[in-house]
């Protein structure tokens, strides 16, 4: 199984390693063809160089002495021998005069006249020589040196030296085999060695993969390594990494979102099932006959008209709460909290009753806010503080702070506080710390949830902290402009 998967044609590891030795093998094959040339004309140069030094070291007399001697009936042995050459004179007549010959290739090449006058009427010293490769008739390919000779200051005619090249052939061709096996030897070695190699180098990309086929059946929490000692794996881990990040904190908050979406449907089924049951209930009493009864009717109407405005707050909180998460421009300005607030002061008073209020802030509060979402914000919070403290000895503190980068806002009451175990789910919809006492007030838990939308729609952000029979404290923060 392990070799099926190595060999598999979309294997990384075949890709890699058949691209690589297909490099190796072309960049062999090149080196191969260029050598072969060069050899080749390495070989025959040097093959016609040695003739023309043998030619060049012997002197005229003893040409002039075979010459001669070749021309009478009796020859006595030339003087002139090089081995494995045939040696020919052909003289200004075009008369072939055989000098010596080898018993193996005896063949001598016969060249047009042309080329014969060409090579004696060309000469401008007597060493000079002419050198050729040439295939005549149908005949073995041969090494051709042409040397013109002189005599008594007159040129005779031209001494010609030839020798197959077969030998050269058969030279080349041992090289070119040496050449190959030595590259089929190189060849095999690259592909063990290259093998091992690949395996290695792509350990990191094989415990990736791994991690992320564990990870992708469901593990989220799992994480890549990310150091393996190579950088683009690294930097790949880190940026996965990353992205399941951000994976494991949206499907965490997807879920949460549908747990709150279940949990808001009931509650809110809950709440609007109720004023609806009481307003039901109230008119089957006044079907029955109870509208009759001026007193029992009065009470009827009154409990209704009660439910019906409650309703109605819910539904209008619901609807603020919708607009609210479908993040709606905001039309802000700037102003001063400091002056908002004293705007809505003889409200507040109001709304406190026998309670005392406490204003401390410093004047000059600059933000940029809507000012009718922002006066929304302090009415829930102040409303908040007013059910939760005592009618007669409640004491409501709203303080102004600011830094160099926001500005605080804390209304602050000494009522019975709320639980630490709560407090965490304070600004979650329809959450009541004390449904009794929610219900007394008429509330449905929605108050917060707004608030909160609101300053985080303003940028800023609500802070709670309270302490049981010591008191409660929201805190809003906004950016400075």
């Amino acid at each position: 199984m392990k070799y099926k998967r190595f060999f598999h044609l979309n294997s990384l590891r075949l890709q890699l390693l058949s691209r690589s030795l297909l490099i190796i093998l072309s960049l062999l094959m090149l080196i191969g063809v260029f050598q072969y040339v060069f050899m080749k004309q390495f070989i025959y140069t040097n093959k016609i160089r040695s003739i023309e030094d043998q030619i060049h070291l012997i002197p005229d007399d003893v040409w002039k002495h075979d010459i001669e001697t070749s021309q009478n009936v009796k020859r006595s042995r030339p003087m002139v021998y090089f081995p494995g050459v045939n040696i020919t004179f052909i003289n200004q007549k075009s008369t072939f005069l055989r000098l010596a010959k080898d018993p193996h290739h005896s063949y001598f090449p016969k060249l047009s006249a042309s080329t014969y006058k060409q090579v004696m009427n060309n000469i401008k010293q007597p060493d000079n020589t002419t050198s050729l490769i040439k295939k005549i008739d149908g005949h073995q390919e041969q090494v051709i040196v042409l040397k013109p000779i002189v005599f008594d200051g007159e040129i005779q005619g031209v001494i010609q030296i030839n020798t197959p090249t077969e030998s050269l052939r058969d030279l080349l061709i041992r090289q070119m085999m040496i050449f190959l096996m030595l590259s089929l030897t190189a060849m095999t070695i690259a592909f063990f060695v290259f093998s091992s190699v690949l395996k290695r180098t792509l350990v990191p990309l094989f415990t990736t993969t791994k991690k992320v086929e564990h990870i992708n059946a469901g593990s989220l929490h799992d994480r890549l390594p990310v150091n393996q000692g190579q950088i683009e794996m690294d930097r790949l881990s880190l940026s996965i990494n990353e992205m399941l990040e951000r994976l494991e904190k949206a499907f965490k908050a997807e879920t949460e979102a549908k747990e709150q979406m279940r949990r808001f449907v009931a509650d809110a089924s809950h709440e609007l099932r109720t004023p609806l049951t009481s307003i039901h209930g109230f008119l089957e009493v006044l079907l029955r006959g109870a509208s009759s009864n001026p007193e029992q009717l009065n009470a009827a109407l009154k409990s209704m008209y009660g439910e019906s405005k409650r309703l109605r707050k819910l539904i209008q909180d619901l609807l603020l709460l919708a607009q609210l998460d479908q993040l709606p421009p905001f039309q802000k300005e700037y102003c001063f909290i400091d002056e908002l607030i004293l705007d809505m002061k003889p409200q507040l008073i109001l709304l406190a009753g026998n309670r005392k209020v406490l204003f401390d802030f410093p004047s000059h509060l600059p933000s940029e806010v809507n000012k009718d979402q922002f006066k929304q914000v302090v009415l829930n919070l102040f409303s908040n503080a007013v059910q939760h403290t005592n009618p007669t000895t409640g004491v409501i503190q709203v303080v102004g702070k600011i830094n160099e980068e926001e500005l605080s806002l804390i209304i602050q009451d000494n009522g019975h506080g709320i639980p630490q175990e709560h407090l965490p789910h304070l600004f979650e919809r329809f959450y009541k710390a004390d449904a009794s006492r929610s219900r007394a007030y008429g509330g449905a838990g929605l108050g917060l949830a707004i608030s909160a939308s609101i300053i985080e729609l303003h940028g800023g952000k609500i802070r709670v902290k309270s302490k049981l029979n010591v008191g409660t404290a929201f805190e809003i923060l906004l950016p400075l402009t």
